[in-house]
C-alpha cells in the first residue's frame, strides 16, 4: 500500500514539475518575442562606422585551447586600441561560461538576461538543422549539442553561425585576432533582417558592441571571468 502512494505521490510531483517547466519556457519565448519586436529595427550606426574595413569570410569552428595570460593581456589590448580607433564601446556580460550567448540576448533584446532562451533556441536550431552543422564538429554530433545545452557551456563559432541562421541576422565580430579585425558570419540561406555587432577577445570573451553615444547605461557585471 505504501509503495502505491509513494509512486503515486511521485508521478503526480513529476507531473507539476513538467508543466511548471514547461510554463517557464513558454514565459522565456513571450518575454523575448515581445523584446525583440520592440528592438528589432537597427539604425545600422556600427555598421557605418565599420564600413571601410574588408570583413574576413566566416569557417565555423568550435573552441581552440585558451591563450597564456601574456598572449590574452596583448590581444585585450589590441582589442580596445580597435574599440577606440573606431568609436566603439563594448557593454561587457558577466563571463560565467555564458558570455556569447549573453552578449546575443543583449544586441537582440536589450537585455543579457534573456541567455539562457538564446541558447535553447540556438540550441534547437543545432538540433533541427543536423546536415548544416555537423561537418565542422569534431566530435559525436549529438554529444556536442548537449554540450552546448549546458549552462556554462562556452559557445563557439558553430555556435554563432547557428545563431545567425535561427535569427536572420549578420553577425559582425570586432577581433583581438592579430591578422583579422572584423569578421562576418551571413545566414546561409536567407537575407538578414538585422545587425548583431559583438567584440571578441580572441578565445576569451565576448561583449556587446555599441558606438559611444548609442551604448546604454552599464551595470557592473556580477561575476567576472578570469582574465576580465
Amino acid at each position: 500500500m505504501m509503495n502505491g502512494t509513494q509512486t503515486q505521490y511521485s508521478g503526480e510531483s513529476s507531473g507539476s514539475t513538467s508543466l511548471s517547466s514547461q510554463q517557464d519556457i513558454e514565459d522565456d519565448r513571450m518575454i523575448a518575442l515581445v523584446l525583440s519586436e520592440e528592438y528589432a529595427k537597427l539604425d545600422g550606426g556600427v555598421g557605418r562606422r565599420l564600413s571601410k574595413l574588408e570583413p574576413v569570410a566566416h569557417v565555423p569552428r568550435i573552441n581552440s585551447s585558451i591563450p597564456t595570460i601574456s598572449d590574452a593581456s596583448m590581444d585585450h589590448q589590441r582589442l580596445l586600441q580597435r574599440l577606440n580607433i573606431y568609436g566603439l564601446r563594448e557593454v561587457r556580460v558577466s563571463g560565467d561560461g555564458n558570455c556569447q550567448f549573453r552578449a546575443l540576448s543583449d544586441q537582440l533584446y536589450r537585455s543579457p538576461e534573456h541567455h539562457k532562451h538564446v541558447r535553447k533556441e540556438i540550441v534547437r536550431q543545432l538540433k533541427d538543422h543536423r546536415s548544416l552543422y555537423e561537418c565542422y564538429v569534431p566530435m559525436k554530433y549529438k554529444r556536442y549539442y548537449k554540450k552546448m545545452a549546458k549552462l556554462g557551456e562556452w559557445g563557439d563559432h558553430v555556435t554563432l553561425q547557428a545563431a545567425s541562421d535561427k535569427f536572420a541576422a549578420k553577425i559582425c565580430l570586432l577581433t583581438s585576432f592579430r591578422d583579422t579585425c572584423f569578421i562576418e558570419i551571413m545566414p546561409l540561406y536567407q537575407a538578414p533582417q538585422r545587425e548583431i555587432w559583438l567584440s571578441f577577445w580572441s578565445e576569451v570573451h565576448y561583449n556587446s558592441l555599441y558606438e559611444v553615444r548609442d551604448a546604454p547605461i552599464q551595470h557592473k557585471p556580477k561575476k567576472k571571468h578570469w582574465l576580465f
